[in-house]
């Protein structure tokens, strides 16, 4: 791969988005290589969290202005066939940029800088965003004369609110960091100088005390209830309650407390 990195260590993959001449523009490429290193990060046994995060000073800022141009020219755009990453999951998280909650293992946008347009997009499908102080986020698309697409229009009005979430899409104005703490858009904020190592500390906290079984079905409960009744929720909740007792790693929750000694879950 050559505009995504890729790294695992002590049980975390990190997914790093890696053109930072262009403050990692997204590209078709880009997209391709992402879907790789979130597939192997699925696959691999010894990852139980991913971090997501861009080289450089930015995390990532929007479409690439060459393709948009091109695309302009043109007089519209292609359509590229994608194929689901869990063909199981529920349709409405098997479209090209609503597909990252159907990764059973959750997903840290570590924004470093300048999250626009696709970038923007990208981080609210993340199971949390972690932000330096000196990121800035953008919707960008109606100065682009476009709309609220991939599925952004859902997901941050879930985040923000509705009014706050017309707001960033009508002025497509930069929100600070500080502010996207405030109306719910990002879950923490720290000095940029301490942004991976924080971030890489929550996960490790996963990845060293935490069931990754509990985690995934946690994860799917929580995206799947976004479309749900309670009264849906409470039935697979119910279900998923009577599996979790049967599992290894109930025993060991229950032994570790007991012992008052570190975990060693093994359920994936």
């Amino acid at each position: 791969m050559n505009q995504v990195l890729f790294d695992v260590s002590e049980g975390i993959a990190t997914i790093t988005l890696n053109r930072p001449e262009r403050l990692n523009a997204w590209t078709g490429v880009m997209a391709t290589e992402l879907r790789t290193a979130m597939e192997a990060a699925e696959a691999n046994p010894e990852v139980r969290v991913i971090i997501l995060t861009g080289a450089g000073r930015g995390f990532c800022a929007g479409a690439d202005m060459n393709d948009l141009t091109s695309i302009s020219a043109a007089g519209g755009t292609e359509t590229r066939a994608f194929t689901p990453l869990d063909p199981a999951a529920t349709a409405d998280y098997q479209h090209p940029q609503t597909w990252l909650p159907t990764v059973g293992k959750p997903i840290i946008a570590a924004v470093n800088g300048p999250a626009a347009g696709m970038g923007l997009a990208l981080i609210l499908f993340c199971d949390l965003r972690f932000a330096a102080d000196t990121a800035a986020f953008v919707t960008a698309f109606s100065r682009r004369g476009l709309i609220a697409e991939h599925g952004t229009s859902w997901m941050l009005t879930r985040l923000t609110g509705h009014s706050r979430a017309l707001d960033l899409l009508l002025s497509s104005r930069r929100v600070g960091a500080d502010e996207a703490y405030r109306i719910g858009l990002a879950d923490r904020v720290v000095p940029a100088d301490q942004l991976m190592a924080e971030t890489r500390a929550y996960a490790r906290e996963l990845a060293e005390k935490v069931s990754p079984r509990s985690m995934r079905v946690m994860k799917k409960q929580l995206w799947d209830g976004l479309l749900q009744s309670l009264g849906d929720a409470m039935v697979d909740a119910d279900r998923e309650m009577a599996d979790s007792l049967k599992t290894s790693d109930f025993k060991e929750g229950v032994a570790h407390f007991v012992e008052k000694r570190a975990p060693r879950f093994t359920s994936v």
